[in-house]
């Protein structure tokens, strides 16, 4: 079996350690105002953003998850 450092931990750091800069990359956007909240565009990339970080999470868990049990 695997350990935990090569399997999760390379997870953990990618998805952490980069989800600490990309939420500091999302709060710089918000405070800067380099995004209009107001406009229908903007609110659509926003959660384009926000979804497509958590898509790659979910896909990556998911290959982790298969390459292991499966």
């Amino acid at each position: 079996m695997v350990d935990f450092f090569n399997t999760w931990f390379p997870f953990l750091y990618l998805y952490v350690g980069g989800g600490i800069f990309f939420l500091g990359g999302m709060i710089l956007i918000r405070r800067t105002k380099a995004i209009d909240m107001r406009l229908k565009k903007d609110r659509f990339w926003w959660k384009v953003l926000i979804f497509g970080y958590f898509y790659f999470v979910a896909i990556h868990a998911f290959l982790i998850i298969a390459a292991l049990y499966l």
